[in-house]
């Protein structure tokens, strides 16, 4: 409603009555008090809705004018003090800190969150926002933003705590580096096969790859346990490797497949849950065939290497203060 200042100037009004007038019109007005026993209600007396849902009668609605000495009481229209139309507003106004506040909603549905996020940013950063104006994305993308946060943190910790123990249970630098290098060949399978179906990296594809971590080591550390057996039993490194790998190859399918067969069912769900099931699910699988795979196909050969460096450098080491003794003998 717009109200016309010069034609309520000239009638001798105000705006405020006029105003009145349609609030007491439209909204109501109490006239006074109903009583039944011990209670009371208030009265108010109101338009009936067939009119307030005629915008022609709203307008015929009589505006009340100061009354002239002597006269009778006179009254204008309101189509003549005021202008109505029908437009879209806003049905809530929201703040928070103080700060009006208009919230945006979409469902994603076939996309992740992260790359639709990054797209939509990418296009309104196109559109020059008004002096006051910011934008802040929300939601599961907040979450997921707070999740990764916390990751950043979190993976690093517990590979270095898995290095960690793998030294303490190895005995040696090279022996749990060996076993170490093994871990990323495991995750390279987990991305692998996110790449494969099409599946978003998300935090419970993040808590996969730390489970998948895990068993990459245990396995790769039943391997290197076996052939540090037969190194201090005084075998050649090539025959210690390779009986090693030998005895525990049966264990370590059994260690990598077996848990592959029982997430295979969370990567095969679609009920509820199923889109934090999945991620986790099918980076395990993936991971843990190409773990179990490469544990026996590549530990192997780094351990070579590794522990063959190793061997190396102890050699020279005994054979320097050797080579000073006899120089100085001469």
């Amino acid at each position: 409603m717009r109200f016309d200042r010069g034609a309520i100037a000239r009638f001798g009004l105000t705006v405020q009555e006029v105003a009145d007038t349609v609030a007491a019109a439209m909204g109501g007005r109490e006239s006074g008090l109903l009583f039944e026993g011990d209670r009371r209600f208030d009265i108010s007396v109101r338009v009936p809705d067939a009119t307030r849902a005629n915008l022609d009668e709203v307008l015929a609605l009589p505006v009340l004018l100061p009354q002239a000495e002597g006269q009778a009481r006179k009254s204008v229209p309101l189509s003549q003090v005021a202008q109505i139309r029908f437009t879209d507003g806003l049905n809530q106004i929201t703040r928070e800190n103080g700060k009006r506040r208009v919230v945006i909603q979409a469902n994603l549905q076939g996309r992740d969150a992260g790359s639709f996020v990054a797209e939509a940013q990418e296009k309104v950063a196109k559109v020059k926002l008004p002096a006051g104006y910011y934008l802040e994305w929300g939601g599961q993308f907040q979450s997921l933003q707070a999740a990764s946060d916390r990751l950043s943190i979190v993976v690093p910790l517990c590979f270095a705590v898995i290095f960690g123990l793998l030294y303490m249970a190895l005995g040696g630098l090279g022996r749990a580096a060996a076993v170490f290098l093994a871990v990323p060949l495991g995750l390279a399978g987990g991305v692998f096969t996110l790449a494969l179906t099409g599946i978003a990296f998300s935090v419970s594809a993040a808590v996969g790859f730390i489970c998948l971590a895990g068993v990459a080591v245990l396995n790769g550390l039943v391997v290197m346990t076996a052939i540090r057996e037969r190194l201090e039993a005084g075998r050649p490194l090539a025959e210690a490797i390779r009986e090693g790998m030998a005895d525990k190859m049966r264990a370590v399918v059994m260690t990598g497949f077996v848990p592959a067969i029982g997430f295979v069912p969370m990567a095969l769900a679609h009920g509820t849950g199923a889109e934090v099931q999945k991620p986790l699910a099918t980076t395990v699988i993936g991971g843990l065939i190409a773990a179990t795979i490469l544990t026996l196909l590549v530990l192997p050969a780094i351990a070579k290497v590794v522990l063959g460096a190793g061997e190396r450098w102890a050699a020279r080491r005994r054979a320097t203060p050797a080579a000073t003794s006899h120089e100085g003998e001469a």
